[in-house]
């Protein structure tokens, strides 16, 4: 069975007090390139394929300029957390590992790649509604956790 490496970022901002993580929104086919958000498809965080030569943290600050446009991302020491799961693809059974990592950056704005149809700045408690799979929640809650453990 094929198996799939990728590494992704959950990218957060300070406003105020509050902690706002970055959604983004992927369309299901030719729903990509819609520019409805209620077409379908899946919330999560920015995240690709780890490419030859490249390190966690150099494919998590590809993917997150690739997908989101930002460029001034601050990597958390310490945090590095994962989830597998398999998909098919062309009748194939995949297992796929995501290797999550965690950043701040001080860019607002977004500009979202042909791979998404929307994005969302989120408080804690709204990221983990809006959020789709169990295991990207797991992911957030973890995260949020590190980070809140950190600001005392």
């Amino acid at each position: 069975m094929p198996l799939e490496k990728s590494a992704g970022v959950v990218i957060f901002r300070r406003e105020g007090n509050e902690l706002h993580y970055l959604l983004l929104h992927y369309g299901l086919g030719p729903a990509r390139n819609a520019s409805r958000s209620d077409v379908g498809g899946h919330w999560g965080f920015p995240k690709g394929h780890i490419e030859q030569g490249e390190s966690l943290e150099q494919t998590a600050l590809r993917e997150a300029k690739e997908e989101t446009g930002i460029e001034d991302i601050k990597f958390i020491e310490g945090f590095k957390e994962w989830i597998k799961y398999f998909y098919k693809q062309e009748n194939k059974n995949i297992f796929k590992i995501v290797t999550y990592l965690l950043a701040e950056t001080k860019t607002k704005e977004v500009k979202i790649s042909y791979e998404h149809i929307g994005y969302k700045w989120l408080a804690y408690e709204q990221a983990l509604e809006q959020l789709t799979f169990k295991n990207t929640k797991e992911i957030l809650k973890k995260a949020n956790k590190f980070l809140c453990k950190g600001l005392h």
